[in-house]
């Protein structure tokens, strides 16, 4: 619980209060989303965060929070809050469209793990959440009828990431404090940055794909984008289990959040590569050197440390996230091809020159990268980062009619997030300032593989730099 002046973010916490003291209900909560999502459609521009949403399963969701909330009988401190999951994932009754015009034609009739549990926790389900055409890019921008282009809170006249872009977008927004998305080259990590929210990547494997597209099998993990890291530990620790349905998590170790809410970071080593952490905008540099200092101010020690490789472990990532999805899209790809948004069709087309013999270099690199983290991870708790190293860019008019595709673009924006998806370990956003023209900065924290608990202690305390939070220029609260 930190008390701020000003502005704050409406968390599970404020809805948790409200719904105990008896000011309001899930259900009456419920009729206040479906008046914003009404309003969010007709705005202008449209926010275009939820994609999909449905009145009569919204209030059946919040009628039964409601009636566990009177008698006492809560099932999880998720019970009524509002949650929305992106397109990526399977959730009755609505479209499986991943971001596409050809997927999903009828409505899904089976949930997947993670939609499953949050229903199960007696969250309630708002709809999901728009995302980039089948996740294969990082602005967010998805020009195709059904989806458009979600509108950045800080500024509607500006991108929102990607590929998780509706998710950050809810959240900032104040639909929902939650909402669930998937990183497979910093897909929720980009947008939370963006837009100034609080983005988890668990370690591969950590919570259940299941039921999500399969589009890259080995750099995929899914995370929560919530208004804060504390309700982001919440989340993570309803989520976070092995699941028979999803083999690669079979084996982890138990989720804890053991040391998380400690009093200080003494005892904490913090390691920096200053080459590779310099490598970003002047302005996004120079706030996340002053939040590294305020870290050590805290009792954690800042470690020199060399990331090697970082370029062969870039150029690899990107072999292996394309040919994978190039591999399972391949029907699509020849029997949609005129269906998909032209930058879809452009990174397709590039990854189907990819070779075998290029996929298994890119793999030997990953083995060596992980042999140099588990080296560095022997020495410092986790590694520190900008997020992402420029601010949200602009959206054009053309990006409105026929997409975006900018390769530099992209490459720059996955600079600081490919180490973790190609290794698997976790990494942690969290907003800690503002540029000049009012557009959120973020600081990552990356840790060894399950060891969630050392990021989420380091991302409470990274919290409080911000000495303040901008309201978002669009912003709707819901339980005023």
């Amino acid at each position: 619980d930190s008390a701020r002046n000003g502005f704050s973010f409406k968390g599970i916490k404020d809805y948790l209060e409200c719904y105990r003291s008896g000011k309001l209900t899930p259900s009456q909560v419920a009729k206040n989303i479906i008046a914003m999502l009404e309003d969010c459609d007709k705005s202008t521009p449209p926010l275009r965060a939820i994609v999909q949403w449905d009145q009569e399963q919204i209030m059946l969701m919040a009628e039964a929070s409601t009636t566990r909330y009177r008698n006492k009988c809560t099932l999880s401190c998720l019970d009524g809050i509002p949650v929305c999951l992106k397109e990526e994932f399977k959730v009755v009754p609505y479209h499986h469209r991943v971001g596409t015009v050809y997927l999903g034609t009828q409505p899904e009739t089976e949930d997947a793990t993670v939609a499953k549990k949050l229903r199960e926790a007696g969250a309630i389900i708002i709809g999901v959440s728009n995302m980039h055409e089948l996740g294969t890019g990082t602005t967010g921008c998805n020009p195709n009828r059904y989806h458009k282009i979600p509108r950045n809170p800080y500024n509607p006249n500006h991108f929102t990431g990607g590929s998780s872009s509706g998710s950050a977008a809810a959240v900032a927004a104040g639909l929902c404090p939650v909402a669930i998305g998937t990183d497979g080259g910093g897909s929720v990590r980009i947008p939370a940055s963006f837009c100034g929210v609080v983005g988890l990547k668990g370690t591969f494997g950590r919570i259940s794909c299941h039921g999500s597209l399969p589009l890259s099998y080995s750099t995929v993990s899914v995370g929560p984008i919530c208004t804060s890291v504390a309700d982001a530990a919440i989340v993570y620790s309803i989520l976070a289990e092995p699941d028979l349905l999803y083999p690669y998590g079979l084996k982890q170790p138990r989720a804890t959040l053991s040391g998380m809410c400690a009093p200080d970071l003494k005892g904490l080593k913090l390691g920096v590569d200053w080459t590779v952490f310099k490598a970003c905008d002047a302005e996004v540099l120079s706030v996340c050197e002053k939040a590294v200092k305020h870290l050590q101010s805290l009792g954690a020690t800042v470690v020199e440390v060399s990331l090697p490789e970082m370029e062969e472990a870039r150029v690899a990532h990107v072999i292996c996230i394309l040919s994978e999805m190039r591999d399972f899209l391949q029907p699509d790809f020849n029997k949609h091809f005129h269906d998909m948004n032209l930058e879809t069709r452009a990174s397709l087309a590039l990854a189907s020159q990819f070779t075998a013999l290029d996929y298994i270099k890119a793999n030997r690199q990953r083995t060596r990268s992980m042999r140099f983290l588990q080296e560095i991870f022997s020495t410092v708790n986790c590694i520190l980062t900008p997020a992402v190293p420029c601010t949200a860019p602009r959206i054009y008019e053309s990006d409105l009619l026929t997409g975006s595709s900018d390769m530099s673009f992209t490459v720059q924006s996955m600079r600081f997030m490919q180490l973790g998806n190609f290794t698997g370990i976790p990494g942690l956003v969290v907003p800690i300032g503002y540029s000049t023209a009012g557009l959120p900065i973020s600081l990552q924290v990356m840790a060894k593989w399950w060891d969630e608990a050392v990021l989420l202690r380091t991302g409470l305390k990274l919290e409080q730099f911000r000495d303040q939070t901008k309201k978002p220029s669009i912003y709707y609260d819901i339980l005023a």
